[in-house]
């Protein structure tokens, strides 16, 4: 089976778990607590398939049919036992709690049957599976697509502590990209060399590789951040060799104890029931705040109809998440045609910006259309400000670490904004961008709000630049 359909195996034997332990538990329900003939009836069946559906969707929430072939056993026992009480208490408080009952041991008893039969019923298929694909990622047969890049010596030597290792860590090694030349490698370990550094996106591509190794020496903390910004928008697993700094400062983390000492490179910060969340909450925000705005649209549209020749929404093309283009809107803070001479920034004093638009950019009420690009799903309430090529482009020049702020989406506002509002040029775009990468890297509902509370005070202030 192909890796990409795995996951829906899972699914479809926790489905088929959910709706035998949920028919298995109103048995026990009928006959045993309730004392009632058990039959089967509409209602059941009804239920059964509407539990079970709820079941696989709390799963997905939860993350648990994302990465099938990364799973390990010890992750599926905590993971089944997490997510099934949290699912049952769920049930229980929704749907059990106004059960007819002769007494509170009753409740008890359909507690502990529920937990019984949900668990061991969705654990059993969950870790034969699971079992199955480790033991055969163990033994070589299933893995993935690998390429080291590093110095010669050190790619070897990384290349053959993993061949060493008493079982397969699931790395299927198609080649090494050096970073200081040398001889090849192919007569002493049998690894291609696929090309030279140059060819890097090229190598990935034809090779479908799905997981890459830095091999570099201790000392070379500068090409490995080069490395790391180079393999950031290329959508690999990235990983690095530990030395014994990284290991007394914890920032090696074991998932297996055959595995190499190697560190994972900008994992992702939020679970997938926090994106869930978040999304949940931005698309809910972004209504609301759309309803509540809406005299002020229409109060704003006048004045900038009525004031200066030009469309009242402002659209452009921005770089999303991933690279994707989209389009913004705001309202037109500037005369019409302000940037007909070629892309430009604005300042703080700029003649292009219209009366109305001064104050609009200090209230940051010109963002406001954003809402829609919200619920549209082009942005996020919360994330780094999205920019235009062209000064991507210049930015990465300067910083070639903006890569990393791509892999999240765009926001209204962001820590960044809070900080510098409005950049002048590119070095502002620059000084501004350690804030949006620390928020990359910090992600979390919490910080989320508090950002969003800031922004609300510069607002209701009028302090924005």
């Amino acid at each position: 089976m192909k890796k990409k359909y795995l996951w829906l195996v899972f699914l479809f034997f926790d489905w088929l778990s959910a709706a035998s332990a949920w028919f298995c538990f109103n048995f026990f329900r009928k006959t045993y607590i309730e004392n009632y003939h058990f039959e089967l009836n509409y209602k059941l069946i009804y239920s059964t398939i509407i539990i079970s559906v709820l079941w696989v969707l709390l799963y997905a929430a939860l993350g648990q049919y994302k990465n099938a072939y990364k799973k390990y056993r010890i992750k599926e026992v905590t993971q089944t036992i997490s997510q099934s009480l949290l699912g049952i208490i769920l049930i229980f408080f929704g749907l059990l709690l106004d059960d007819q009952i002769n007494s509170y041991q009753d409740y008890y008893n359909l507690v502990l049957a529920i937990i019984i039969l949900h668990t061991t019923l969705t654990f059993l298929p969950r870790i034969i599976i699971t079992s199955n694909l480790v033991s055969k990622i163990h033994k070589g047969k299933v893995g993935f697509n690998t390429l080291i890049i590093g110095s010669r010596n050190k790619a070897k030597e990384t290349l053959l502590e993993i061949r060493g290792l008493k079982k397969s860590s699931g790395y299927f090694f198609k080649g090494y990209i050096s970073t200081n030349g040398g001889p090849d490698m192919m007569t002493t370990t049998g690894l291609e060399k696929l090309g030279d550094y140059s060819d890097l996106k090229q190598v990935i591509n034809s090779h479908q590789i799905e997981e890459v190794i830095i091999a570099t020496e201790p000392k070379e903390h500068e090409k490995t951040n080069t490395i790391i910004n180079d393999l950031a928008d290329l959508n690999v697993k990235i990983k690095v060799i530990a030395d014994m700094y990284n290991i007394l400062t914890g920032s090696v983390k074991m998932n297996s104890i055959f595995g190499a000492l190697l560190i994972a490179v900008n994992p992702e910060i939020l679970s997938p029931w926090e994106k869930i969340t978040k999304r949940i909450v931005d698309v809910i925000l972004s209504t609301i705040a759309i309803i509540l705005l809406s005299p002020i649209f229409i109060l704003l549209s006048l004045i900038i109809k009525s004031g200066t020749k030009g469309p009242i929404i402002f659209k452009q093309e921005r770089i999303g998440i991933n690279g994707k283009p989209f389009m913004i809107y705001k309202f037109r803070s500037m005369f019409n045609e302000a940037e007909k001479d070629g892309p430009q920034l604005s300042s703080q004093h700029d003649p292009r910006i219209t009366p109305i638009g001064k104050f609009m950019r200090k209230t940051r009420l010109d963002e406001t259309p954003q809402f829609f690009n919200v619920i549209l799903g082009d942005m996020a309430l919360v994330g780094p400000r999205p920019e235009r090529q062209f000064y991507i482009d210049k930015i990465i020049a300067e910083a070639p670490h903006y890569k990393h702020i791509l892999k999240v989406k765009p926001g209204i506002t962001s820590w960044g904004q809070v900080k510098f509002g409005y950049a002048e040029n590119v070095e502002e775009m620059v000084a501004r961008l350690k804030f949006d990468l620390l928020y990359v890297e910090n992600m979390s509902l919490v910080l989320d709000l508090k950002i969003l509370f800031y922004t609300a005070i510069i607002m209701i202030k009028g302090d924005g630049k």
